[in-house]
């Protein structure tokens, strides 16, 4: 192993590397934030739906009462249309 071949390389890389930056002086720069139209719509949508119950009580309320009392019922035909038909559309 000759140590002056490792030398010489690393000389080579040396003169290569990058100095680093000289300060600019007192020059200050602020960052700044701009949200658009489209996104402070987008936020309060989104605080909208999260203000939301995942469960609408009005809409469940009877029909879990009719399963409870036995009375509710599922229309065979109406069924088997609604499931043909979701079936073409994905066709």
């Amino acid at each position: 192993m000759r140590v002056e071949a490792y030398n010489q390389v690393q000389q080579i890389y040396q003169t290569k590397k990058v100095n680093k930056s000289q300060q600019t002086g007192n020059v200050s720069h602020a960052d700044k934030l701009q949200i658009s139209n489209f996104g402070k719509e987008f936020q309060s949508a989104k605080a909208a739906v999260a203000n939301v119950p995942d469960i609408r009580e009005d809409v469940t309320a009877p029909i879990k009462a009719q399963i409870q009392n036995g009375t509710y019922g599922v229309d065979n035909m109406a069924f088997a249309e609604k499931l043909m038909s979701k079936f073409d559309e994905m066709i």
